[in-house]
């Protein structure tokens, strides 16, 4: 399995221009942010391809957000409804949530529909009334997609509500393109992470081993990121991740301070810290989307714990 390309793969003194395109290894390699990004074979450019693709992010979607979305596009008048009736500011956050996922499966109906219809040889032109509506349940569903958490409940992950109707409404050309550009920003993010946990973290004696798994957690992670599930080497790229991840699960980790020097640092809180940050990387690779203010809250956390031997508490989470 082939590492992710970083910068220095670049032998040029200045680094290349967004977008550049290089080939490493006879794979075709697209430029952002300072990541050589794996590109992949764009489809036809047909309403067909574009429903394959909604369908696929939408599926996407449902699997990283909190539980209770997947409402059926047939209930979208009931879920409204319901959404419009609240009043309780939380239970209210919560239905914006479900007429969100009643709106994308509603857009997905109408699309499905239409693509059967082409099949049959009706044409279906862009100003078309159901073409429309499929649009603005899309739209909708993407300005409601600001109430809905992620199914760790640290934060909203919105840039998976605005895909579907970029996929919807643009070239797919351009929306592979746009993808690119998010998955250079993640693999950023996990190397900022990992970079903060390898540099930090050996400094507390009984953490003195830790670097080595952290970045090799990162590098899978960067893979994992830039590879689709329908994509020949996904077994062993997905093995790999997850094989990182197991070494800094919490069995190991306690087995390896079995013997720990004592200190002023509070080896719970080093775990449980460890085990967070190994649980974003998690969660940022699978999306394949930047989760910002989480990346943020956990860098400063393990500034807090290296400085002082505690850590903050966590916000408490929504049930996974």
């Amino acid at each position: 399995m082939a590492p992710a390309i970083p910068l220095s793969a670049c032998k040029a003194n200045e680094p290349p221009a967004e977008g550049t395109r290089r080939r490493f290894a006879g794979q075709e390699r697209v430029f952002y942010c300072g990541y050589w990004v794996k590109t992949h074979v764009v489809p036809a450019d047909t309403l067909a391809a574009k429903k394959r693709l909604i369908e696929a992010l939408t599926r996407r979607l449902f699997n990283h957000t909190e539980h209770g979305l997947n409402i059926p596009g047939t209930r979208l008048d009931e879920a409204r409804r319901a959404h419009a009736a609240e009043t309780d500011p939380a239970r209210q956050r919560v239905k914006a949530a479900m007429l969100a996922g009643a709106l994308f499966n509603r857009a997905a109906d109408i699309f499905r529909n239409l693509v059967e219809l082409q099949a049959c040889g009706i044409e279906i032109l862009s100003d078309n009334p159901l073409m429309r509506e499929c649009g603005a349940c899309l739209l909708e569903a993407m300005e409601l997609g600001r109430c809905v958490l992620h199914r760790s409940g640290e934060e909203g992950i919105d840039e998976l509500w605005g895909e579907p109707f970029r996929a919807f409404s643009i070239p797919l050309e351009d929306f592979y393109e746009s993808r690119y550009i998010k998955i250079a920003q993640v693999m950023r993010d996990i190397d900022r992470m990992a970079t903060a946990m390898a540099d930090s973290l050996p400094r507390i004696a009984a953490f003195s081993g830790l670097a080595e798994p952290v970045l090799a957690l990162a590098e899978a992670a960067k893979v994992t990121a830039e590879t689709l599930r329908t994509d020949a080497d996904i077994f062993d790229v997905w093995a790999n991740m997850v094989a990182a991840a197991e070494c800094l699960s919490g069995p190991r980790l306690v087995d390896s301070l079995r013997d720990a020097p004592a200190g002023s640092h509070n080896l719970s809180d080093g775990l449980n810290l460890i085990q967070d940050g190994r649980d974003l990387i998690f969660y940022i690779a699978r999306a394949r989307t930047p989760m910002p203010k989480s990346t943020r809250d956990f860098i400063d956390r393990l500034a807090g714990y290296v400085a002082t031997g505690r850590t903050s508490l966590l916000p408490l989470r929504l049930p996974d």
